[in-house]
């Protein structure tokens, strides 16, 4: 007989999806249990560490994960001048942002189990759950909230798989003197993505994301190192990198989030942009929202009550994410022609909102 822990609300995932999720609904006197597979909350770092300004005001929590304050983004697409437009926000310490997302719920009640997977859905309100010591319980959930990511486990039993996704790879680098704007960079070899350049005091990020597809296979790794060496030669970055990091973005439009007793947030969802890949702050604003949703549901014993999050998180984002995934399939198809299409399907163009 295996042993069961009982609960309201799973949540699957203790990234910001799942953090704050979890938050909203432990707030509201809900039961509620986040398991990640990993160790750690927030490690290993998949970010490139910026979030909106708007977010920190959104949020309520101490701000020691805050590394440094942003005021603008550069875009540099060959044969143009460079663009610069307005993006006030700061780069972060992402484990640190977790952690404290996760610390904020466990401190109103939520129970936190680490090193735990989720192994199979056994009927509506029970899942089977493995811990690192091979120990396997069951839980009892009267609402599952899957915010595990790109592939994402909650979203395949629910039919709702993420087949379209963009490799990123990323270096932490020591920085040549202190910036306060991030920088994007278009290149022909990085195909149908960008490069960029986040700085963190004396250290930047610096990744790539881009498409691959079987018939245009990339060495990402290799483009990546191209990528470092051309700023380096430019003076941006010196020495070697401290560190790598690596994972997957989502690209494709945003799709239906609920599925009876069954919520998605976060990457699960296909809540990140197709086009900047973004997605810190929708997935803080939609996890709220689920969690609220949620908790409402079971004070009703309403499953029903599920939709509106469905149609709330829409209201919010679903003509921007619709004409994100447009615009990425039109940078897609018309790659050839590099940089018309750049100037239409990316932000810091005026071309993008028309």
């Amino acid at each position: 007989m295996k042993s069961m822990v009982s609960c309201d609300i799973l949540v699957v995932g203790a990234g910001p999806a799942g953090g704050a999720t979890a938050l909203a609904a432990a707030c509201r006197g809900m039961q509620v249990l986040i398991v990640d597979r990993r160790q750690v909350v927030g490690v290993p770092v998949q970010c490139a560490e910026y979030i909106p300004t708007m977010l920190m005001g959104h949020l309520d929590l101490d701000n020691s994960f805050v590394v440094q304050q942003i005021r603008k983004m550069k875009t540099y697409l060959p044969g143009e001048p460079v663009r610069e437009m307005c993006a006030p926000g700061f780069t972060i310490h992402r484990d640190l942002f977790d952690q404290a997302l996760i610390q904020a719920a466990t401190d109103v009640g939520a129970k936190l189990m680490l090193s735990t997977r989720v192994v199979q859905r056994i009927d509506d309100e029970t899942v089977l759950i493995k811990r690192k010591d091979g120990q396997y319980l069951l839980a009892c959930a009267k609402i599952i909230v899957g915010a595990d990511g790109p592939h994402s486990t909650v979203g395949h039993w629910v039919g709702a798989v993420n087949n379209s996704l963009l490799p990123g790879v990323q270096a932490t680098m020591p920085l040549a003197a202190p910036m306060d704007w991030t920088e994007v960079y278009f290149d022909p070899e990085i195909y149908a993505g960008y490069g960029w350049l986040f700085p963190k005091k004396e250290v930047a990020n610096i990744g790539i994301g881009l498409k691959t597809t079987p018939r245009k296979p990339t060495r990402i790794r290799a483009v990546l190192e191209r990528f470092i060496s051309r700023l380096r030669a430019s003076g941006k970055v010196t020495g070697q990198s401290v560190g790598y990091a690596a994972g997957w973005i989502p690209a494709e439009p945003v799709r239906q989030a609920v599925y009876g007793n069954v919520l998605l947030v976060g990457d699960a969802a296909g809540h990140t942009h197709p086009i900047t890949g973004a997605g810190i702050a929708n997935a803080v604003v939609c996890g709220e929202m689920a969690g609220r949703w949620a908790a409402r549901a079971v004070e009703k014993d309403d499953p029903g009550l599920l939709h509106h999050y469905d149609d709330q998180w829409q209201d919010l984002l679903r003509h921007s994410l619709d004409h994100a995934h447009r615009r990425r399939q039109t940078m897609e198809s018309f790659w050839q022609d590099f940089t018309e299409t750049v100037r239409s399907c990316w932000i810091g163009f005026r071309e993008y909102y028309a």
